[in-house]
């Protein structure tokens, strides 16, 4: 079976899957929005949001439903723990990210915040800071109430929920210049994770869409 992504390098929710791929050892195409244009993709994704994978003749649209394909159709390495009181802590925490983060921090929440609400880039930047920090600090709080002082979030090797707070905190990091001090198990985590090949060879410089791409990507 043919997998296609179709994605862009700076999407973290695109990140997310290819970190997936990556640590499964699984082969896919990937493919640029930004080359086909918009349009086309609309015609492939009528979400027309990123990422969307293509399996064989189908189109899976939204990162967590192609994560849970990936763990459904490729059982190893497995991205959850094997406890399964574990393995929903693991979820939970991802969700927190995907839900209370990253879905109100995306470009379209903040063009409709200046467009249509007519707030000035002050009151999207405290908007950005604002939702940064509250996500942070609940995410600080579950990494501190855990059992041991993993590496990973929930293991000692990464997984589900490292694969969603790693784009997070780049993002926060380069594009927000979010403190990551103030939360010192958050960025212990990311430190662990960016590293590891799969993690590198997810991150948005490998991309063949990177401006200025020089290297290529390694899974060694």
């Amino acid at each position: 079976m043919t997998l296609t992504l179709y994605s862009n390098y700076v999407n973290s929710a695109g990140e997310r899957v290819r970190i997936a791929l990556a640590l499964k050892g699984v082969d896919y195409d990937y493919v640029s929005v930004g080359d086909i244009g918009w349009a086309a993709y609309e015609e492939i994704n009528p979400q027309r949001l990123m990422p969307a994978l293509k399996i064989g003749e189908w189109i899976v649209p939204q990162a967590t439903a192609i994560l849970e394909y990936l763990e459904e159709t490729f059982p190893e390495p497995s991205l959850l723990p094997s406890d399964p009181v574990l393995r929903a802590r693991a979820r939970g925490f991802a969700q927190h990210i995907v839900s209370e983060m990253h879905a109100i921090d995306v470009i379209r929440v903040r063009r409709f915040l200046h467009n249509e609400l007519q707030v000035d880039q002050n009151g999207i930047d405290h908007w950005q800071r604002h939702w940064f920090a509250k996500g942070f600090v609940a995410l600080e709080e579950l990494l501190g109430r855990r059992e041991r002082p993993w590496p990973y979030c929930f293991g000692d090797s990464p997984g589900w929920a490292d694969l969603h707070l790693v784009p997070q905190v780049r993002k926060g990091l380069t594009r927000f210049n979010v403190d990551m001090t103030q939360y010192p198990l958050i960025k212990g985590v990311f430190e662990a994770c960016v590293d590891q090949p799969a993690f590198i060879a997810a991150s948005p410089p490998q991309q063949p869409d990177y401006p200025g791409r020089l290297i290529e990507p390694e899974l060694t």
